[in-house]
């Protein structure tokens, strides 16, 4: 996770082609069979480093797909910050397929975003994603 975090803060910082090269080394490391939280947490990085949004949709999958395997794994461990996780992860999808164009798919993630919505705490986590959610939604009637 430390290693994720560094290449992460690459990214935040501009650096996009080498915090792809360094998520990249990382998920070939972790593998489609590594831990979940960690598979999510670099999936998500990824889908946000990438600049084809058909790829960047590809990964928030493998990051929807990796939280879903972790809420098996783990059903109780962290079974609340997993909770909040998922209207961010819908989130990053309805977003995706408002970029491609696909707005029923999108309209079909952002409903799940905001029915996932009531596991968010009113902190700035909470309160950043149900803005972004309702900026998605803006786009969307906007269509």
């Amino acid at each position: 996770m430390t290693r994720i975090g560094q290449a992460a803060m690459l990214l935040h910082g501009g650096d996009r082609e080498e915090a792809r090269n360094r998520f990249g080394a990382l998920w070939a490391e972790i593998g489609e069979t590594g831990d979940p939280l960690q598979r999510c947490t670099l999936a998500r990085y990824l889908a946000d480093a990438q600049d084809d949004p058909g790829d960047e949709l590809a990964w928030d999958l493998r990051a929807l797909a990796a939280a879903d395997a972790l809420a098996q794994e783990r059903p109780v461990d962290r079974a609340a910050a997993l909770a909040a996780l998922y209207p961010a992860l819908h989130l990053d999808l309805a977003a995706d397929y408002v970029k491609l164009q696909d707005l029923s798919a999108a309209r079909l993630h952002l409903a799940r975003a905001r029915g996932a919505s009531s596991a968010l705490r009113d902190d700035g986590y909470g309160r950043g994603v149900l803005a972004a959610i309702e900026r998605v939604a803006d786009r969307l009637d906007g269509t």
